[in-house]
């Protein structure tokens, strides 16, 4: 039953539409409105969909965040929310709508709407309705306002709580989760959108992963929230808008010492020293900043320690920065300089990271194709979410040092600089230098430098044609490529486009530079060539 007295609600308060739980907003206004009778709300919404900004017949009567954000509500039209046992019944007790029903539904082959029958629902139901068996609880966009009374007497096993899109906004509230459910593990807290004051914040010593994606909290608050998760070890900030990690007793970060995840994706970080700040964190092993504004990246030297760190702490190898950190997750940011890839190999135990979506991985932007990336960094196992094979790996060192070999094969002084692990991988693989000769030598150099490559057809323009398997000379660029292809095809009126289809890579890269070699490309044996239309 909703409270239908407008004065029960107080500014700041957070409400939801009376007929959709997922249109939320905070309360910003309670009192009169020029030419309208009675008492009305105004409403900032989350999402914007509201009717102006605050201010209506130019009298301003709050200031909504956007244009569009704001309205003014009769207090029958909201809904205050419901306690955490009244969501429990709602979520685990309440029999499914003939509306809910109806929605559950499949396509079938010819596109009707085939009914979903939940075989043994009943017995479901009636499990959850013991809520003390329950051990994981979802209650996404139910209205929940507040801890409501002995919750931990109702949900006494209760370990997984998903709390997403409610209207939870206190950290008493959430102090409160912690202390009347003594199991509880993982608390999701997404979409909430948390008060910037973090008071009566008891110990929260079960807590072990804690998701507060888009909940607007700072860094500021994360630092006043570790002293009370003692056993944390996943934390989730997503689209926060942080772009500084602030420590508040030192210049870097202290505590958080189980903490093995931290998730700082969708956010603003672009300098790369806000993230050093982390590298003390022992036990940090995945670190997630895609979607962030950072350039450039690199591992600190001792003295860039010795600025971070207090004087007296020693550098021993106890305080390796980033000293177990074995994921990095780098992709959709606006890195470009390959010193930034070469810095990855430095990390002492890295051995997981993604780059897709920066200039610096994508070909098309005057970046470097999957292999090069891989021959660069020797410790890597994944890239992008792909598994790097030993087959792999070998294919793109060698492919690798070819390519530098054809590119500056006469300034060695460059190779150094320019590609750090060029000669220890040139060793490594016994890649003899290519020196000028003549007569039969020439001869069998010529043969030597034959690659063996597979041209598959896939444009439907053309048809399906056999795999075909050539072997070319390394010399043969792209253009001339693209003549045989016509002549190997018997194309007629059609002008291909070349492919080049790189295993762990998703999409294959577009050879269009019509003057580059294969061996200019790195192309190596068995590579294959995706020939298309260029329709």
């Amino acid at each position: 039953m909703h409270d239908c007295n407008p004065e029960s609600y107080k500014l700041g308060q957070r409400v939801h539409s009376a007929n959709d739980a997922r249109r939320i907003g905070t309360v910003k206004y309670v009192g009169e409105v020029q030419g309208y009778s009675g008492t009305w709300l105004g409403v900032d919404w989350d999402y914007g969909n509201g009717k102006h900004d605050g201010s209506i017949n130019g009298v301003r009567y709050f200031q909504a965040k956007s244009q569009k954000s704001g309205s003014f509500v009769r207090v029958h039209n909201l809904s205050p929310g419901i306690s955490l046992p009244e969501a429990l019944r709602v979520r685990y007790r309440g029999e499914s709508s003939k509306e809910e029903e109806d929605e559950m539904y499949v396509l079938s082959a010819s596109n009707k709407h085939v009914s979903i029958e939940l075989v043994g629902k009943d017995k479901i139901q009636d499990k959850f309705s013991k809520f003390e068996e329950l051990t994981s609880a979802a209650l996404p966009y139910l209205g929940v306002s507040s801890p409501g009374a002995n919750i931990g007497t109702i949900v006494t096993n209760l370990k997984e709580l998903d709390l997403t899109g409610n209207l939870l906004s206190d950290w008493k509230d959430i102090g409160a989760f912690g202390e009347q459910l003594p199991a509880l593990a993982v608390l999701n807290l997404s979409n909430n959108l948390m008060s910037k004051e973090v008071t009566g914040l008891p110990q929260l010593k079960s807590i072990r992963i804690l998701v507060l994606n888009c909940t607007g909290v700072n860094w500021m608050q994360v630092e006043i929230l570790k002293h009370s998760l003692p056993a944390l070890e996943e934390l989730h900030l997503m689209g926060n808008s942080i772009s500084e990690i602030t420590p508040v007793s030192s210049p870097i970060m202290q505590g958080f010492d189980n903490l093995q995840l931290l998730n700082l994706e969708d956010n603003c970080i672009a300098e790369w020293s806000e993230i050093l700040k982390l590298c003390q964190i022992r036990s940090l092993e995945q670190l997630y900043l895609n979607k962030n504004n950072l350039n450039r990246i690199y591992y600190p030297n001792n003295d860039t320690i010795h600025e971070l760190v207090s004087a007296h702490e020693s550098h021993e190898e106890s305080y390796l920065p980033f000293q177990n950190l074995c994921c990095l997750l780098l992709g959709n940011n606006m890195i470009e300089d390959l010193a930034s890839i070469d810095s990855l190999d430095s990390f002492p135990k890295l051995m997981d990271i993604r780059l897709s979506e920066n200039p610096v991985s994508d070909p098309g932007r005057g970046g470097i194709p999957r292999f090069a990336i891989i021959a660069r960094l020797g410790k890597i196992k994944i890239l992008n979410g792909s598994e790097v094979s030993h087959r792999e790996r070998k294919e793109s060192e060698i492919r690798y040092v070819r390519l530098v070999m054809s590119k500056l094969h006469d300034n060695p002084e460059e190779i150094k600089r320019l590609h750090p692990r060029f000669g220890e991988l040139k060793e490594f693989h016994g890649i003899e230098d290519e020196r000028p000769s003549t007569g039969s030598a020439g001869d069998q150099k010529m043969s030597s430098g034959l690659i063996s490559i597979i041209l598959k057809c896939v444009a439907a323009s053309i048809g399906e044609k056999p795999l075909l398997t050539k072997k070319l000379p390394a010399s043969t660029t792209v253009g001339k490529l693209k003549i045989l292809c016509e002549s190997f095809f018997k194309l007629k009126s059609i002008k291909p486009k070349l492919f080049l289809q790189e295993e762990g890579s998703p999409l294959p890269l577009l050879l269009d530079d019509e003057m580059a070699s294969l061996m200019d490309l790195g192309i190596g044996n068995e590579s294959t060539i995706l020939v298309d239309d260029e329709s």
